[in-house]
């Protein structure tokens, strides 16, 4: 897998918010990507270094509109935690 197919979008929510004042940034990331292949897409696409990463599986929710069900997809998030000094600057003044 391409290291820029990895990486899906950031996730800017109040609770990823207070979690980069501790050095952790969240991002949505491939399905079929793993720990190893999140850690080297975040230190070339950003240029830091990475200390952890935790992976979580979203499941898919079905919801309705009106009298239909919808069903959405299941995703999977990464929260990376960068060396302490690194920062991310596509998430600050966010």
């Amino acid at each position: 897998m391409n290291l820029y197919e990895v990486l899906r979008r950031p996730l800017v929510t109040e609770k990823s918010t207070r979690l980069s004042e501790g050095n952790k940034y969240v991002f949505e990331v491939d399905k079929r990507a793993n720990k190893d292949q999140v850690r080297e897409a975040v230190e070339k696409a950003f240029n830091v270094g990475v200390v952890g990463v935790n992976m979580i599986r979203v499941p898919g929710e079905v919801k309705r509109m009106g009298r239909r069900a919808v069903a959405h997809p299941s995703w999977k998030k990464a929260i990376v935690t960068l060396k302490e000094g690194d920062k991310i600057q596509f998430f600050e003044g966010v």
